[in-house]
């Protein structure tokens, strides 16, 4: 079995984290989030893995090489133009002769692959779409099945009264490469709303695989940072921290005796926290950063060689690349893109996003 991964988008709801990054390489846990999806197929036993893509591709191919080093064999198939979810599958097509999974490159999900191919095959299906309950369906796209389970609609971000189901598709399909016959190449096609509704209107056999696994839609700041909360409060079987475990401390890392680490909380290597310095999980901080004495950190991700100066206060809030917030500063649900500077004493107003290489000099 082969799977496409699909992180062509230029992930634009998730700003201003994602300006100069691949949303396949914001980090989650200090971990690239495409290494999490290459680990969870490969516990599947999913070895060969095409990763289409067009925005930002040359970091996530040095970064990820061949693969080896997370025994899987990757391949790259790249966009000059953006082709959409079945036009990226189209430019892998080379690659895919066989059944074969395709995931939307922006979903965490527990979901369990095996089943879902031995269901698929169950059926002699020729697409299996993985669909999972929500509270609010409205901003998805509802699938309708019979009692066996074969599709029978699909409805895109309906309105309240339009409600049928709670089920929505979730970003992971098993397909038929006769799939692919019915998809022009080089030209933008949605999977979602073109091949599938395509399908359907033929009688092909499209069925609905039901799971209740852990999913989440990682598009938004706000999706991120539950992200985290989920993951350190074991809600989610990719799990950093072993049972009882509440602080994760990385490699040459320099914290004073009278800092206060409440957890959950993972600290990359390379870390140098002050005195009286006070983290709060659930807490993320990345390799290299500098912390000085008396900052409060609450509920927090912090990326890569940030350095927070003495008593600043951070509170849901995101920091991306190398930023520094000088003494005394605030900042209270904000998203900072990498590089930027916050000058001493400044109080960002609630829920700022900053926008790479700025220095906040006043109230943004």
């Amino acid at each position: 079995m082969k799977a496409v991964i699909l992180i062509g988008g230029e992930a634009t709801r998730l700003r201003p984290l994602t300006c100069n990054m691949s949303k396949a390489m914001v980090p989650v846990l200090n971990v690239p989030f495409l290494e999490h999806v290459i680990h969870h197929l490969g516990r599947h036993q999913i070895k060969d893995i095409i990763l289409a893509q067009g925005h930002l591709a040359q970091p996530i191919e040095g970064y990820l090489g061949d693969g080896s080093q997370f025994g899987v064999r990757l391949y790259y198939s790249i966009e000059d133009t953006p082709l959409g979810t079945a036009g990226a599958v189209k430019n892998a097509e080379r690659y895919l002769d066989e059944t074969f999974l395709v995931l939307n490159g922006d979903i965490f999900t527990d979901l369990d692959i095996t089943a879902m191919i031995d269901f698929h095959r169950e059926r002699e299906a020729k697409a299996t779409i993985a669909v999972t309950p929500v509270d609010d369906p409205t901003a998805y796209g509802l699938i309708e099945t019979d009692a066996q389970g074969r599709i029978t609609r699909f409805l895109e971000k309906p309105s309240w009264d339009e409600v049928t189901t709670n089920m929505i598709n979730a970003g992971a399909y098993v397909l038929e490469p006769e799939v692919l016959a019915q998809i022009p190449p080089q030209m933008e096609v949605s999977i979602e709303r073109e091949t599938f509704q395509q399908f359907l209107a033929q009688g092909e056999p499209m069925y609905a695989y039901s799971s209740s696994a852990y999913w989440l839609d990682m598009g938004t700041p706000e999706k991120y940072l539950q992200l985290h909360r989920d993951l350190l409060s074991g809600k989610c079987r990719q799990y950093a921290l072993a049972p009882g475990e509440e602080v994760l401390v990385g490699e040459q890392c320099d914290i004073h005796p009278t800092a206060q680490i409440k957890g959950p909380a993972v600290i990359g290597a390379n870390c140098s926290i002050g005195c009286q310095v006070k983290l709060t999980g659930p807490v993320v901080i990345g390799t290299g950063c500098t912390i000085l004495e008396g900052s409060v950190i609450e509920g927090s991700i912090i990326w890569r060689n940030a350095r927070l100066g003495a008593r600043v206060y951070l509170k849901n809030s995101i920091l991306a690349d190398n930023c520094c917030l000088n003494s005394g500063s605030v900042g209270e649900e904000a998203v900072l893109g990498d590089n930027v500077t916050v000058v001493s004493g400044c109080k960002l107003e609630l829920g700022s996003r900053i926008q790479p290489g700025t220095t906040v000099q006043a109230k943004t």
